[in-house]
């Protein structure tokens, strides 16, 4: 079956950084645009990257442009998200998403599990 596995949480104090990752295993990789979800305690889930599938430009949430970079790895089927300069209001869970982008899978949705990650002196 198909899994996202999220990796790389954690505390970290303000203006550090964390490497969030996530693994993809039982889809095909390169058919699907991979995103990074974020949700806070008390608000809705909102997206902070999409890496296209085929090339093309990341899109970035603009709370976090210029601080995170998400990218991937077709040969490993992983995604990842650099955040630097993070701030307490980074804090949220994190989720991995994949979303069909072929004539096969068009529109197939998983979420991964979700990473906790907490800024805070």
């Amino acid at each position: 079956q198909v899994q996202l596995v999220e990796s790389g949480g954690g505390l970290v104090q303000p203006g550090g950084s964390l490497i969030l990752s996530c693994e993809a295993s039982g889809l095909a990789f390169n058919y699907y645009v991979m995103s990074w979800y974020r949700q806070a305690p008390g608000k809705e889930r909102e997206l902070v990257a999409r890496v296209p599938n085929w090339g093309g430009s990341t899109d970035y949430a603009d709370s976090v442009k210029g601080r995170f970079t998400a990218s991937r790895d077709n040969a490993r089927n992983t995604v990842s998200l650099s955040m630097n300069s993070l701030k307490p209001e980074d804090t949220a869970v994190y989720y991995c998403y994949a979303v069909g982008d072929s004539s096969l899978d068009f529109g197939r949705e998983y979420w991964g599990q979700g990473t906790q990650v907490t800024v805070s002196s």
